[in-house]
């Protein structure tokens, strides 16, 4: 054994003897209990940054110990490759984005294997590939056919420049992030899946989730927002003018020549506080409404309003902080309950794609409209009253909108009926009238799934002018997308090419066009954790090997609290699809499985320090830490950074998760390369628990590299002298039995930390506080078969965390034994027995002392050694003990 620890040569050799033996390979055994472990996988950017290693160290760390722990251990990976990232890097490097990401993976999976993560890679996969993506089609187009999948016109962001629907993220200030041109909201067609089906589920099964954090259950639950409230309509008061059609769309785009879309006759809202129905003083519609298209006709103004909603962003988000705007449409409702007319204004901030497009405004009951009202002078009239309260049209007070503190005013047969009776009675006389009813409404909408961009996985729809939409059929999938392609930027490049949809009807075999159209990625990550079952099944979606796997679901995931929402219900959705479409029914039974993650682990981000310099025009130049030299005062607080390139300041920001916006990431590789993969494992483990942030911390890396090399040594030192037993069992002076105690006391914690509480920093402090005793032992021959046995014990339980360093050290410890297949150690019982226990000793409720009993001494005995002790004696000052109160393991206190 070489006397100083050499990281990369440890690290190589290791490496090398699990790719030998497989040691990662996941069999199908139904001899053992499984544990299907997986961290999310990434998208293949290029290189690996700390979010990642910490991500897949945590998902290894658990991988390992349930080996150890006797379980079939699952821990897959792929790539989650499809993405508009890619178009960009296309358009940057003028290189197509199928050569940039298989490129990326093929980089990024170097850097995996580097770490030394337990992966069984012959389960790979990328979504990008046709071999993925064909069976999301093929499911496709059952959904389809069951109706879960259907189009409608839906509200994008239109770039009139470059020709392209936008993200959200890509509308900057109200203008596209390439062309810098004025957004606008456009209505085209698009697919949608009927996600709204099952809200209900959606929501009931997150009681099936405690392995769940509460925030992300509280998360998901506020997301899909089931609310119970009243649907009815106000009958719209149109001249001979309401029996015309809004007129077609014009220009080029989205949308344009869609058709003509009929006028209501009544004007749809939904509401939650039907109460205050007698307080309504108008309504509000979205631009693209109908009954906003018809007033536009004749009126410029209107038009150029409704134009000018029509740009920005199409996100919650941006309503929210937007300022709210209207104008009147000169349409006017009638009342449903009193015949009253109430004027229609369009509004910016009301969607059409969220429940009717329209909406009924009290401004005295709502902060929003109350707002809108007193910009607008518009009417406000007060229906709810609350004891002790003054309703002033001043400003706006909370009580105002609180549907639990009043009850109804100025309301004719409603005064004085509280929330509920007012709404109940106000539903019936609606429901008699055929103007409304109660109703259960989820915020959630159906998820639309149509991206008008290249790189991503093609809907198999053909569209004829004969037949409509057909469904491409089985033996024609996958619709394989042309990876050989160049990007613009302007529209996706799938429009220009007549070899892609160019194609005949499956139905009738006419001329036909192929869907230009690509799904949205979370599709591909919504069952990829299903895929890994079977990946290599050219037949079938999934297989029978699911039913082992993921029996009871997915054991423990882990992934960024990023994704609790959108990801984690799509993939918790897409999985009920599957179910009910039969996909899991196999000639040996049915897997039953509704929730497709029984844990989750949202890991804490990865925080660096921030360092910039003013550019001028209120921009900053960020500066990497690595090139920065920080000075601090006695406590380690810093008070200036310099840059070491010209020994100048620059200014300190804040601790920021680590971005390449800000210049603060830590180059994994670079970290790897210096110190080796089991510091970096070793360190990003140590520094926090695994659900809060870690600070990068150089001196911290040090630190750990200094630990694993002290390990070394111990070990070293100890091999040098001869191996010899561990210890088995016999009579021990004093010193070593209270070293044997504290050992196994930390396999219990450790073994605990791992499996139950997820703690592995504190894991990793008690063994080194075991090792700290270690080194005060003395080197004969009874405390060498102790220190034997712990040093067995300290590589074993430190193997999930530093593998390579902890396979070296054990292969020394035990020549011929593998430590990956070993168990891990279990705590003696017999040596965590105590002979004697310290109990704390007080005196009057003040810590005087301690006192070391038998561990079998009774309470009067245990009182009888305190009283006698000298720390009670000098104390109590002569004074008689009133009372002497034991605390059974922990504590005696004498009352004088």
């Amino acid at each position: 054994m070489q006397d100083k620890y050499s990281p990369a040569e440890v690290e190589r050799a290791a490496q090398s003897h699990w790719e030998k033996t497989a040691a990662a390979k996941a069999v199908e055994d139904l001899s053992k209990p499984k544990y299907y472990c997986l961290s999310m996988f990434p998208y293949p950017s290029g290189k690996l940054h700390m979010g990642h290693v910490r991500n897949y160290t945590i998902g290894d760390v658990l991988s390992r110990f349930h080996t150890m722990q006797g379980y079939n251990v699952l821990q897959p990976m792929g790539w989650d490759a499809f993405g508009m990232p890619a178009e960009n890097a296309a358009m940057q490097h003028n290189v197509p984005p199928a050569k940039w990401t298989y490129a990326n993976i093929e980089y990024m999976k170097t850097q995996l294997k580097s770490l030394g993560f337990a992966i069984d890679w012959e389960r790979e996969l990328a979504t990008c590939t046709p071999q993925y993506y064909r069976w999301e089609q093929w499911l496709f187009t059952r959904l389809y056919e069951k109706g879960l999948i259907y189009k409608k016109l839906g509200t994008v962001n239109w770039d009139p420049v470059d020709h392209t629907v936008l993200a959200n993220e890509q509308v900057i200030d109200g203008r596209g992030w390439r062309s810098g041109a004025l957004v606008e909201k456009r209505e085209i067609p698009m697919y949608y899946m009927k996600i709204t089906a099952y809200a209900e589920e959606l929501l009931a099964d997150l009681d099936q989730l405690p392995g769940w954090p509460e925030q992300v259950r509280l998360m998901q639950k506020n997301w899909i927002g089931k609310s119970t409230g009243v649907r009815f309509a106000f009958p719209v008061q149109l001249s001979g003018a309401a029996a015309q059609t809004s007129p077609p769309l014009q220009g080029e785009g989205p949308g344009a020549g869609m058709g003509d879309a009929p006028l209501p006759d009544k004007l749809w809202v939904f509401t939650t506080r039907a109460d205050t129905i007698m307080g309504v003083t108008f309504c509000a519609v979205a631009a693209e409404h109908p009954l906003a298209t018809h007033a536009a006709k004749n009126n410029p103004e209107l038009a150029a309003f409704i134009d000018e909603c029509k740009q920005g962003g199409v996100a919650e988000a941006d309503l929210a902080t937007m300022e709210k705007k209207g104008m009147p449409t000169g349409i006017f409702v009638q009342h449903p309950l009193t015949g009253e007319k109430v004027e229609v204004w369009v509004g910016n901030y009301v969607l059409m794609g969220y429940g009717e497009g329209a909406v009924m405004a009290v401004p005295a009951h709502d902060e929003r409209d109350f707002a809108f009202a007193k910009k607008y002078k518009l009417a406000i009239k007060q229906v709810i009253a609350a004891d002790g309260e003054t309703f002033s049209l001043d400003g706006w007070q909370e009580w105002y909108g609180d549907k639990t503190k009043g009850k109804c005013v100025n309301s004719g047969k409603y005064d004085g009926l509280s929330y509920e009776a007012a709404v109940d009675a106000i539903a019936a006389d609606l429901a008699a009238k055929g103007l409304g009813e109660k109703k259960v409404q989820f915020r959630l909408r159906d998820w639309g799934i149509s991206r008008q961009r290249y790189w991503g996985c093609p809907v198999p729809i053909i569209h004829c002018p004969s037949c409509g939409d057909v469904p491409v059929p089985d033996d024609q999938l996958p619709v394989v997308l042309p990876e050989n392609v160049e990007i613009t930027g302007a529209g996706s490049p799938l429009a220009r090419m007549p070899e892609f949809y160019e194609c005949s009807c499956p139905k009738c075999g006419g001329a036909a066009k192929r869907e230009t159209d690509t799904m949205d990625t979370f599709v591909e990550s919504s069952w990829y954790f299903l895929r890994y079952a079977c990946p290599d099944n050219d037949q079938a979606m999934v297989d029978e090997r699911l039913a082992y796997w993921c029996q009871g679901g997915i054991d423990q995931y882990i992934g960024g609290i990023e994704h609790a929402i959108l990801h984690l219900l799509y993939s918790r959705f897409w999985t009920k699809l599957m179910r009910d479409v039969g996909l899991f029914r196999f000639p040996s039974g049915e897997l039953k499985l509704d929730e497709p993650f029984a844990n989750l682990l949202t890991q804490g981000m990865v925080v660096a320090p921030t360092f910039y310099r003013d550019a001028g025009d209120g921009k900053k130049r960020w500066i990497n830490p690595a090139d920065v030299d920080v000075a601090t005062d006695e406590r380690g607080r810093p008070t200036g950074a310099t840059l070491k390139a010209d020994g100048q300041p620059v200014i300190i920001g804040g601790t920021e998760k680590m971005s390449k916006s800000k210049n603060n990431g830590v180059d994994p590789q670079a970290l790897i390369d210096q110190y080796g993969a089991d510091t970096a494992r070793l360190f990003i483990m140590f520094a926090s628990p695994p659900d809060q942030s870690l600070e990068w911390s150089d001196a911290g890396v040090e630190g750990a590299f200094r630990f694993l090399k002290r390990l070394w040594k111990l070990t070293h030192d100890h091999v040098a002298q001869g191996l010899v037993p561990a210890f088995s069992g016999g009579e021990l002076p004093a010193a070593l039995k209270d070293f044997r105690r504290q050992l196994h006391q930390t396999i219990g914690k450790v073994a605990d930390d791992y499996g139950r509480r997820k703690q592995f920093n504190t894991a990793i402090a008690a063994v080194m506080e075991l090792l700290n005793a270690f080194a005060r032992l003395p080197d004969d021959a009874t405390a060498r078969a102790v220190k034997q046995e712990a040093l067995e014990a300290a590589t074993l339980m430190l193997f999930p965390i530093v593998p390579h360093l902890c396979h070296t050290l054990y292969t020394e410890l035990r020549p011929g034994l593998d430590a990956g297949t070993q168990a891990f150690p279990k705590a003696d019982a017999a040596a965590l027995t105590q002979d004697e226990i310290e109990l704390m000793l007080q005196v009057n409720g003040k810590l005087r002392g301690s006192l070391k009993v038998a561990a079998t001494a009774d309470k009067a005995a245990i009182e009888a050694l305190a009283l006698a002790s000298e720390a009670a004696q000098k104390f109590m000052e002569g004074k008689p003990a009133k009372k002497v109160v034991v605390v059974p393991g922990r504590l005696v206190n004498i009352v004088a």
